[in-house]
């Protein structure tokens, strides 16, 4: 299914993006690495990286014209990811709504649902993240780029 379709289905809706807003956003995903090393709990460390990994999937969505609606927002963000990045990278998307529903739990249900080491391997995993939208972006949208003149 194409994001066009998505559309069609009430899922996405256009957006303009701009080189500015691409990089307020990537302003908050490198706040959010940054606060994720912080000494925190492992469940708000978890919580802010996962944060960073839907900015970066929210990233490539705007760079395409697109915003997820209200409705399952978070999750039609990460799914769009192996849609504009290849499906190469459906296993990141599969981990990511792993995480997602992982910190749902966090947020409704109960505290101490992760451990030190699952919060680490999700920030890592959002820095390595970062460098592929980077890549990606400066190849497909390079006008959007903010490291691009």
């Amino acid at each position: 299914m194409s994001l066009n379709d998505w559309a069609k289905a009430g899922w996405l809706k256009p957006q303009s993006p701009t080189r500015d807003q691409v990089g307020k956003i990537f302003g908050v995903v490198d706040r959010d690495l940054e606060d994720a090393k912080a000494t925190l709990s492992p469940d708000g460390q978890f919580n802010i990286a996962y944060n960073a990994a839907l900015q970066l999937c929210a990233i490539a969505l705007l760079a395409e014209g697109w915003k997820s609606e209200k409705l399952n927002a978070h999750h039609r963000t990460i799914s769009a990811l192996p849609v504009i990045l290849g499906s190469a990278r459906q296993d990141d998307a599969d981990y990511l709504d792993a995480c997602r529903a992982k910190r749902n739990g966090l947020e409704y249900d109960a505290a101490g649902k992760v451990s030190a080491k699952e919060a680490k391997e999700l920030r890592e995993f959002a820095v390595e993240l970062r460098a592929v939208v980077i890549a990606w972006l400066e190849a497909k949208h390079p006008d959007l780029s903010p490291w691009k003149k």
